[in-house]
């Protein structure tokens, strides 16, 4: 670790977890005293540091303070720049994060934060939310700041709310957010139109702990649309800020940003630029358009990935300069400024050897290990399936196996197979269920219990050769098949070869796919089917994963890995590759069982010419040794998913947890051999219509190169099987029931009403502290109502003079004249044309 510390950071301990905040006062870093954390003036810069084991949770405010052993803490330093800061406070921000990051060794990750547009990382610290004030250490406001000023409060933001400050108007607000006033022992939530669940939870949560702080306060819940209903009282103290017959001036929710949402950038639109000091001076040149590869970055140079206005990366090679470290997030700002980006453009700058998941996944070919604490995708299944599975625990205390194995059970429960012809559903014979044909598409119902209630899968198996309407008569079907249990079934898209483990399990080790159509086939048409004579190569070690698929009939088909099963119409014979393991043989006799006649071994290298006649001769084909597939771990992620604009839209969240998972949405869970789709209960209908079609976009712009043809399984919220909730660690299936809605906790705050002698107080006052409110000339406080400065209460100008200017005006101090009567001080103030 560094030596040259500013002493503002030596609170930081090596080895032991954290999480500290810093302000900007007069150019150098002060520490914010925990209780104050969480509260940020727009006219300021901050640093934070978050300091965790891999895999802690949670971080933040709730971050647990211990010694870590053993493992790499996990460090991000962010600097927040308000709104009306300086630029010599953000510049000294900025230094002062560089000297931080010395003293840490110049491992953490950097992260440039802009007020209002902060990233999830950053809000998710705070779970009470992000509240943004006016003021700054320059205008006099400090940390310890316990008296009252009347504020309008915005909740903004889905998951971690963003409470800001905003001027007393209806100007200022819209209708897709909340919103508080405050007015010191009255509190009024007045929530939007169309404000999230979140927000309007949020509000409600944050104006109580207000209210707690003062005895005898009161919150008032005003729904947009419905402020008639207040009572007389409550209303007149409504209106003395928000007057109702201005409230046209309300802002549409269009007309305002989207709450905390990125724009995915295809793989083929990323940049990626070199930085390299040369003569002392630093030289910027563009290398590549994506796709990127991790071999494109060297480490004796620093590079930018530009991943456009979404999100700018820049990546310090170990070998780069002291001054390319130093300067890279100065660099990376002026790229911004260049590009013509806008200002509030993300940028975080990553380490070799160092970098976060966020920052693998922009490259194909860059293996991610699991960090502890973490269940991952389908990776070791077939040892996973052989050594350790037991479908009995998958829905009690093993739901990490089932996520891990992407089992729902062992296969083993009700089967039901429907072939699509002709725009409707044919029922297959149970005797063939397991043969699918290229050329066709299926429906299939599969059902199970789970503590003796029946549980539904609905599988549509697309064929790779079925024609469009036969896939869309499938999905289609599945749909109604879906509305017919009630809406209680989890439907999966399944795409030829791509078969999850659990759909080849419903088939015991006996799954086919020919080539061709079975419709055509039983038409008369023979090249639609499997013919007298077909070849079928087997894949899998067990029932749980084994499926056979059918190739060309010729020697080439072979492969000195597999297993291959040949029909004919006298006899069957295995083909065992020397590549091929005993549980593959094994299966290759399974396979051949659907023929009653006894099948015949024939080992590579030990074939008959009667076994290549039949073949149509002896030809070359692959056999090569069996190349070891790099298995490396993807780490789960979870989206909030849109296109509402056009443009498909998405905002990760960040440690998450079943909490996440909010009922209004429609969220994406990709663990990278699939993508579940979860249908949150108050979701709307446009958003459940094109979830399937936002999946497959979100396929085709990640920058890894997914395969379009991913399963696609889509969940419905209660309902999630234990493949689903393994990801998320603890399960709470009583989560969405037994908290208190936004309903219940609106009854709850508003039991008691708001009395005339309230209102009165209110309009008296509020209790201001005269020393503490923000001052303006007597000539601005006796002009009309509508005129006033904003936040000045009509009925209380006279505490906004200066202490001169009272004295002045008054002729006597705001002690001695607070002193006096109430009748006689507003005698007083009426002559003064301040009342």
């Amino acid at each position: 670790m560094g030596s040259q510390v500013d002493p503002a950071f030596r609170v930081v301990t090596p080895n032991r977890s954290g999480f500290f905040v810093w302000r900007i006062e007069d150019m150098k870093p002060v520490q914010v005293p925990k209780d104050r954390i969480g509260q940020f003036y727009k006219g300021d810069s901050y640093i934070l540091l978050s300091l965790t084991a891999f895999g802690q949770s949670p971080r933040g405010l709730n971050v647990q303070m211990k010694e870590v052993k053993g493992q790499r803490l996990e460090q991000n330093i962010h600097f927040w720049l308000g709104s009306k800061t300086s630029q010599d406070e953000a510049g000294a921000a900025a230094y002062k994060t560089v000297e931080l990051d010395d003293f840490l060794g110049g491992a953490p990750v950097q992260h440039r934060e802009v007020e209002g547009h902060e990233s999830e990382l950053f809000l998710s610290y705070f779970p009470k939310g992000l509240k943004t004030i006016e003021g700054g250490h320059k205008s006099g406001f400090n940390h310890v700041d316990n008296t009252f000023q009347i504020r309008l409060y915005q909740v903004k933001g889905k998951r971690n709310p963003r409470i800001s400050q905003v001027d007393i108007s209806w100007e200022s607000m819209n209708h897709g957010d909340a919103y508080i006033l405050d007015l010191g022992k009255v509190l009024f939530v007045w929530v939007g139109q169309e404000s999230s669940r979140k927000e309007n939870f949020k509000s409600l949560e944050h104006a109580r702990s207000l209210r707690d702080e003062r005895p005898g306060g009161i919150v008032v819940a005003v729904e947009d649309g419905e402020e008639e209903k207040m009572t007389a009282d409550e209303k007149k103290l409504f209106e003395q800020h928000l007057p109702l017959n201005e409230k046209s001036q309300v802002k549409a929710t269009d007309a305002v940003a989207c709450d905390n949402v990125f724009e995915r950038k295809s793989a083929e639109n990323m940049k990626l630029f070199s930085c390299r000091e040369e003569d002392g001076n630093l030289t910027i040149k563009e290398v590549k358009t994506g796709p990127l590869s991790r071999k494109d970055m060297t480490s004796d140079d620093s590079f930018i990935i530009d991943c456009g206005p979404e999100h700018i990366w820049v990546w310090i090679g170990k070998q780069a300069t002291k001054s390319e470290r130093a300067e890279a997030m100065r660099n990376a700002v002026g790229f911004i400024q260049k590009k013509g980006y806008p200002t509030d453009t993300p940028v975080t700058r990553v380490v070799d050897g160092g970098e976060p998941s966020d920052f693998k996944c922009l490259f194909p070919d860059w293996p991610q290990p699991p960090p502890p604490g973490k269940v991952y995708s389908r990776s070791r299944i077939a040892k996973t399936v052989q050594t350790k599975f037991d479908a009995s625990t998958l829905h009690n205390n093993n739901t990490a196996l089932a996520a891990e194995s992407q089992m729902f059970d062992d296969g083993t429960g009700k089967v039901e197979v429907w072939q699509v012809q002709d725009f409707d559903l044919v029922e297959v014979d149970k005797h063939t269920y397991g043969d699918f044909y290229a050329g066709d598409s299926y429906v299939i119902k599969y059902t199970y219990k789970v503590n003796g209630r029946d549980q539904y899968l609905i599988y549509y198996w697309q064929g790779s050769k079925s024609t469009a309407d036969e896939r869309g008569t499938s999905a289609l079907k599945a749909v109604e098949m879906d509305d017919a249990v009630g809406g209680a079934a989890t439907q999966i898209r399944v795409v030829q070869n791509k078969e999850p483990p659990h759909f080849m399990a419903m088939f015991g080790g006996k799954m086919v796919i020919f080539s061709g159509g079975k419709a055509g086939w039983q038409k008369g048409d023979k090249d639609m089917g499997p013919g007298d004579k077909y070849m079928l190569q087997v894949r899998g070690t067990s029932e749980l994963n084994c499926k056979a698929v059918q190739v060309d009939l010729s020697a080439t088909s072979l492969n000195s890995n597999d297993v291959f099963v040949v029909f004919t119409k006298s006899a069957v014979c295995i083909w065992a590759g020397k590549g091929s393991t005993g549980d593959e043989r094994e299966y290759g006799k399974n396979i051949a069982s659907r023929s009653p006649r006894t099948p015949e071994m024939v080992f590579e290298g030990q074939e008959k010419e009667s076994f290549w006649n039949i073949l149509g001769g002896k030809q070359p084909y692959a056999s090569d040794k069996r190349l070891q597939d790099d298995e490396s771990a993807h780490p789960p992620r979870l989206y909030q998913i849109s296109n509402a604009s056009g443009r498909i839209r998405a905002e990760q969240i960040q440690d998450f947890v079943q909490d996440d998972l909010v009922p209004e949405d429609v969220m994406l869970l990709d663990v990278w051999d699939a993508l579940y789709l979860w249908i949150g209960s108050g979701s709307n209908k446009k958003e459940r219509d094109s979830a399937e079609t936002v999946a497959l976009e979100y396929l085709s712009t990640d920058p890894a190169g997914r395969d379009k043809d991913t399963p696609i399984i889509k969940v419905k919220q209660g309902l999630e099987p234990p493949t689903f909730t393994g990801f998320f660690g603890v399960w709470d299936r009583d989560l969405w029931s037994k908290g208190k809605t936004y309903e219940e906790l609106k009854r709850e705050l508003g039991a008691q009403a708001v009395q005339g002698s309230l209102v009165q107080e209110a309009i008296n006052g509020n209790d201001q502290d005269f020393n503490e409110v923000p001052k303006y000339p007597y000539s601005q406080l006796i002009v009309a109502t509508d005129e006033l400065p904003s936040g000045v209460n009509p009925e209380n100008r006279e505490i906004h003079l200066s202490s001169d200017e009272f004295k002045q005006v008054f002729k006597c101090s705001y002690e001695e004249f607070s002193k006096k009567p109430a009748w006689k001080q507003q005698h007083i103030k009426k002559g003064l044309q301040l009342f």
